[in-house]
């Protein structure tokens, strides 16, 4: 069964990430038992510090969920050695009802692909070529495996010679005139029990004679044979079949074509698609990063569901989501944010609560269906909850989170007040990261009347990290803007002691100019009060935008 991955957004902060590790396991404990936690961005020091306390593993990593190669390949991958015999290739070809067939070097690269097609034409060259028909590449050891022959004498088996067909369905006069027109040293010869033909092949030391029907040589033909270096094989076939069959013992190397498309198995179905249905080719190569088949690709591949599915937590629109989002199946959605643009193709569960945190719901799940609740999964909704709401701080702090955390308290057995000051002391983000870090470490992306724009958040205790990089921190936020095309990108630093936010934006003078807090130094504002990104800062940054909206190009 495919998993089912509960993820939060792309830049994790810790409600997302506590609220996914609750969820799943609030799935798997309601019966969905292939539930599993995910995450899409990297995980800062103070969640790393809550997975620590609480002894959880970090949630899986995946950065990607749209439908791969990897999905839908045929791992177990049918191939041949490039020494293999047409013959062989077509009898595994028929077994496994493949028309496209790997040639693979004892490294498992790929040299080549073998196609029903090409060795239709060798098979059956055009009228125009009639001597086509007749050329036999081999070695007479590989002759004489495909004819399943029985080897009176072979003379170098193992080496492989240019040679012409030649089958004695005449008389020995008229016999005699044709091989005189030939090479005698590139003749394959399938003759029946006509003794005086085989003894002037050998005497003319043609290749090799096969002798058809099953039917033995004499043992003085046999000798001379053995004189003359002449090879003679003892073919259980007609004479017919003996000669189609002689043609097919050419190997698979000659056959084969080398030019070919090969894929990436984490290369998305999506980016490959056109390529492989404008190609000639049934079915391609699967490689991984040294080139090795891994899997193979067929056209009919493309025709596979795949049976990837999400839970969303913590967010609801598909720009702040793992990247492939809108390409699976999205189950349901948990959150406790505005309602942005989603859709979906078919009816999900779509619960959006007006709560200060997503570990609020999720731990209500819990209480609300007596689903047995883990101190330590206890202990990570507390994290999530006190994290977000600022220890019921926040305006956005409702008294569903305080009956909340009150039970929380009492099942992991932290007193959220204790807790809260560890939780905000065990990490700065302005400390441990790069501005072009920090200014993305939890940066949600908006649109707004086509629009769009992002609005980042770092939690502090006091404001000293921030004025030590406030120039570094102004330049990274730019670059971010510019490089993401946003009309405007925000940061929000927040001293969750005081309940005061600093707020830095980037993006035209106009919509700058419009910011009517209080400017402390240049490019800097003072929100006092203001603590929420959710609440209080996005909507008073969308009204200005609106404002200026009939002045912006």
């Amino acid at each position: 069964m495919s998993e089912v991955l509960v993820m939060g957004h792309r830049n994790p902060d810790t409600d997302s990430i506590c609220a996914a590790i609750g969820y799943a396991d609030f799935k798997r404990r309601t019966g969905m038992q292939t539930a599993v936690a995910a995450r899409c961005g990297e995980l800062n020091d103070r969640i790393h510090f809550v997975l620590s306390t609480f002894g959880a593993a970090p949630p899986k990593f995946v950065a990607d969920v749209s439908p791969k190669i990897r999905d839908v390949m045929q791992s177990n991958v049918v191939s041949v050695p490039p020494r293999t015999t047409v013959a062989e290739a077509l009898g595994i070809m028929d077994d496994r009802n493949i028309r496209v067939l790997p040639v693979l070097d004892a490294d498992l690269k790929c040299k080549g692909l073998l196609s029903v097609f090409k060795m239709s034409k060798f098979f059956f060259p055009s009228t125009a070529k009639p001597l086509a028909s007749r050329r036999v590449l081999a070695t007479i050891g590989n002759l004489a495996r495909t004819l399943n022959a029985k080897p009176a004498h072979m003379v170098e088996p193992d080496r492989e010679d240019e040679m012409q067909l030649m089958i004695a369905a005449m008389a020995h006069e008229n016999f005699a005139k044709r091989l005189a027109s030939y090479k005698p040293a590139e003749i394959v010869l399938v003759v029946g029990d006509r003794a005086d033909i085989q003894w002037l092949a050998i005497d003319k030391k043609v290749r090799v004679v096969v002798i058809t029907g099953g039917l033995p040589i004499e043992e003085h033909l046999l000798e001379f044979a053995r004189r003359n270096d002449v090879s003679v094989l003892l073919s259980p076939h007609d004479s017919a079949s003996t000669a189609m069959l002689c043609r097919a013992a050419i190997t698979v190397d000659h056959m084969s074509h080398d030019k070919f498309l090969s894929f990436r198995a984490e290369e998305s179905i999506a980016s490959v698609k056109g390529m492989a249905a404008a190609s000639k080719f049934q079915a391609f190569p699967v490689v991984d990063d040294k080139a090795r088949v891994v899997g193979i690709l067929s056209k009919t591949d493309f025709l596979k569901k795949v049976h990837r599915k999400l839970i969303l937590v913590d967010h609801n629109e598909l720009s702040q989501a793992v990247h492939g989002a809108d390409q699976v199946e999205i189950l349901e959605v948990i959150d406790h944010h505005r309602i942005g643009s989603f859709t979906s193709a078919q009816p999900i569960l779509f619960r959006n609560e007006p709560v200060g945190s997503t570990s609020t719901i999720v731990a209500e799940g819990f209480f609300h269906q007596q689903v047995e609740l883990t101190p330590a999964t206890a202990g990570l909704l507390l994290a999530g909850l006190i994290s977000d709401t600022l220890n019921l701080t926040s305006p956005t702090t409702t008294e569903r989170d305080a009956s909340v955390l009150s039970k929380l308290e009492q099942v992991s057995g932290i007193q959220a007040g204790e807790f809260t000051e560890k939780l905000f002391a065990s990490g700065s983000v302005l400390v441990s990261k790069t501005p072009d870090l920090a200014v993305v470490a939890d940066c949600k992306a908006y649109a707004e009347k086509g629009r769009t724009f992002s609005v980042a958040q770092i939690e502090e205790l006091g404001f000293d990290a921030f004025w030590k990089r406030r120039a570094e921190l102004t330049h990274a936020l730019e670059e971010h803007r510019a490089a993401k095309g946003y009309l405007f990108s925000a940061l929000l630093v927040t001293d969750v002691v005081q309940q005061i936010s600093l707020l830095l934006v980037a993006g035209p003078a106009v919509y700058v100019e419009s910011i009517d807090y209080p400017e402390i130094e240049p490019g800097v504002f003072e929100l006092e009060g203001v603590v929420s990104r959710k609440k209080q800062a996005l909507p008073y940054l969308t009204s200005q935008l609106a404002l200026v909206e009939p002045r912006l190009a």
